[in-house]
């Protein structure tokens, strides 16, 4: 059974930094397109950012450019987000999400539909 399990989240002052964990199991991030989402009460789940492990392609969204960075530990079969220069909008639950590559990373990573594999998320809090 394919599972991802986030982990990394707390509450952190604006400016602070977090890395959120997707960590892997029942199968090996070698051929996938990981991706973190968040959600904020009553607002959808929007993309955050992207990675497509086979070809370490990124996407980011504009409102995280510069400010987040994703990579791949494959010997940890683990998807890390780095998150630097947090802010209060920032605030959120986020969620980790799998499934096998589509050709454009970009498109891919705007589609909550594209991905079957959720974890249970995990709340990240920027507040002074």
């Amino acid at each position: 059974q394919l599972q991802v399990v986030e982990s990394g989240g707390g509450l952190v002052q604006p400016g602070g930094s977090l890395r959120l964990s997707c960590a892997a199991s029942g199968f090996t991030l070698d051929y996938w397109t990981v991706a973190w989402f968040r959600q904020t009460p009553g607002k959808e789940r929007e993309g955050v950012s992207c990675i497509a492990t086979h070809e370490g392609d990124t996407w980011y969204a504009d409102s995280v450019k510069g400010r987040f960075t994703i990579s791949k530990d494959s010997n940890n079969n683990t998807v890390y987000l780095q998150m630097d220069g947090l802010k209060p909008e920032d605030t959120a639950v986020y969620y980790c999400a799998a499934d096998r590559p589509w050709p454009s990373v970009q498109y891919m990573c705007t589609m909550i539909q594209a991905f079957k594999s959720w974890g249970q998320g995990t709340e990240v809090t920027v507040s002074s």
